[in-house]
Parts: structure tokens; C-alpha cells; sequence
């Protein structure tokens, strides 16, 4: 699966573009910790994948981060069938609320570190 790149409908390349200019508080302090191969590989912000944007995601080792906010709370069905359907091309997930991103930094990189290290096994 390393390096292994999603389809994506090209129509979303230009909402992605508007999503990294206008990141939420949590996107950005997470992206602040994650940027520049903090963690031995490199993350990209607001990845189209299939017909679905991801928040965050490592083509090297097929890792997704999503930041979940107000916006999600309905949306749970939603969130599940876009889960589903990018974890059947291999996409490993880890979600994590704003608040856990706001409150919590050192517990939310922590389970990133550990799951990159594993995923780089």
C-alpha cells in the first residue's frame, strides 16, 4: 500500500485548495506538530481521495487523520460509509475530536507517533 495513490474526483482539487486556506483552529495546531516529516514521513493537508477530502494523510504508509468538530455530530453515518470506503483501498484511520486536539496535544501525537511506528514495521 506505500505510496499508493487514492482516485479522486479532480472536481474536488479546488475545494481542497480552499479548505487549507481556511483551516480550523485544531487542523492548524495539529498541522503545526505534523509538518515537515516531524515524524520520519510527510503528511499532506486536505487530500481529495475517491469523493471525500481527508484532513490529513501519509501516502507512505496510508494513514488518514481526521479532526471531528461540531460539524460531525450529524454527520456519523456519513463519516462511516467515507471511512468504509477508503479503508477497502488500505487507508488506515485515526480520529480525534477538536477538543481532544485543543486540550490534549501530547495524547493525540503521542497515538500518532505509535501508529506511525507501527505502520512503518
Amino acid at each position: 500500500m506505500r505510496n499508493k495513490i487514492i482516485p479522486y474526483n479532480p472536481e474536488l482539487k479546488l475545494l481542497a485548495r480552499q479548505l487549507r486556506k481556511n483551516s480550523s483552529l485544531p487542523e492548524v495546531l495539529l498541522w503545526q506538530n505534523i509538518k515537515q516529516r516531524a515524524y520520519g514521513v510527510q503528511f499532506h493537508r486536505q487530500v481529495p481521495m475517491l469523493h471525500y477530502i481527508v484532513d490529513f494523510y501519509c501516502h507512505e504508509i496510508g494513514l488518514a487523520i481526521e479532526i471531528d468538530g461540531a460539524s460531525h455530530d450529524h454527520s456519523v453515518l456519513y463519516d462511516a460509509k467515507r471511512q468504509g470506503e477508503l479503508e477497502a483501498y488500505g487507508v488506515k484511520f485515526l480520529r480525534f475530536s477538536n477538543e481532544d486536539v485543543k486540550k490534549n496535544m501530547f495524547s493525540v501525537l503521542l497515538v500518532v507517533d505509535e501508529t506511525v511506528k507501527e505502520l512503518l514495521k
